[in-house]
């Protein structure tokens, strides 16, 4: 039975300083790092995504004409192509295995919505190297981490997330997606305890 890890938009614009920057985010980018300086081996599958907006439209309404609502729309973020869309600095990808790319012209959330520049789907990924296990990390912890966890427990996962390296846009908001997590089935762990 094999494990994977996904690095959930770690991304400049999600960091201090960024377009939607959370407070945290570039604490979460360094945690990730140290936390596969010991444990990448455990990970048959590393899979790390982006937003990955197109930056001529407004990705199927994503992006707000006037002022965001926060909830279905937001100011423009991770376009393709800008500083805002790399990876945060602090973020180490050298033992990241798959990157994926999301919301290309549309909304998106879950990490399940990207594929590689090759075209491969999370689930076929997962398939391939037969996932059974998931543990989660990244940001936000109330949006694209709770999407993408749950996303992990419909198609059938044991999913972890590792409470130390995610980081939310408001605490209300981010204690309540862990909430719904564990009484969908997640395990909610910090990453230390895996020692």
């Amino acid at each position: 039975m094999s494990k994977a890890l996904f690095i959930v938009d770690v991304q400049n614009d999600f960091t201090e300083g960024g377009a939607l920057g959370v407070v945290g985010g570039d604490a979460v980018a360094r945690g990730i790092s140290q936390f596969l300086v010991t444990h990448a081996e455990d990970y048959a599958v590393i899979i790390a995504s982006r937003d990955w907006h197109d930056g001529d439209n407004d990705n199927g309404g994503h992006f707000a004409a006037g002022e965001p609502d926060f909830v279905d729309t937001w100011p423009a973020h991770c376009v393709a192509g800008t500083e805002g869309a790399e990876y945060d600095p602090g973020l180490d990808t050298a033992a990241v295995t798959h990157h994926v790319k999301k919301g290309q012209g549309r909304p998106a959330y879950s990490l399940y919505e990207g594929t590689t520049d090759q075209g491969e789907t999370v689930s076929q990924l997962l398939d391939a190297h037969g996932v059974v296990d998931v543990d989660v990390a990244g940001i936000a912890t109330d949006y694209c981490v709770r999407a993408s966890a749950l996303d992990a427990i419909e198609h059938g996962r044991h999913v972890r997330v590792l409470t130390d390296l995610v980081a939310g846009v408001a605490a209300q908001t981010s204690d309540a997606a862990l909430a719904e997590l564990a009484h969908a089935g997640a395990e909610l762990a910090s990453a230390a305890s895996t020692d």
